[in-house]
């Protein structure tokens, strides 16, 4: 008896631990923005960037860094309001429905989908100079607050 009262409370304790560890491993850290290798799940959706989110006070923010681990550009998402940050080396050229940009000359093709969430596609526009045209769109109207390109 004393055996299946151990066993038991094993397979509880155990579903306890997986059950909390599930819930914190789906929780955006809230620290490492800026960073160049951020304590932070890769993301990206391609092998040519690595993308990060962090969280803070209801706030996400999305950060681009290259193969190389240097920050190319971040935004945040403060209730559908999609807004550039000023960090990383192409901060100047991150398009938001806010903020918009145009397409520059020298452009080396169409922007390639690096990050996306249930409201949000960030593209990567890479430029003849080697510098990155970042692009945030607003992919559910409903959840953003200003709507754009």
């Amino acid at each position: 008896m004393r055996s299946s009262n151990r066993s038991a409370f094993l397979v509880t304790s155990l579903a306890c631990f997986l059950a909390t560890g599930s819930a914190s491993a789906a929780s955006p850290p809230t620290t490492g923005l800026g960073q160049t290798w951020p304590d932070s799940p890769d993301v990206s959706l391609s092998p040519r960037y690595h993308v990060y989110v962090f969280e803070r006070l209801g706030v996400k923010y999305v950060q681009v860094n290259d193969l190389t681990g240097s920050v190319r550009g971040a935004f945040g998402n403060a209730g559908g309001d999609l807004f550039g940050l000023p960090i990383g080396r192409d901060a100047d050229r991150l398009s938001t429905p806010s903020e918009p940009l145009a397409t520059p000359s020298g452009t080396t093709g169409t922007g390639e989908t690096i990050f996306q969430d249930d409201s949000t596609s960030l593209e990567a526009v890479p430029r003849e100079d080697g510098t990155l045209g970042l692009r945030v769109r607003c992919d559910n109207p409903a959840k953003c607050s200003i709507q754009g390109p």
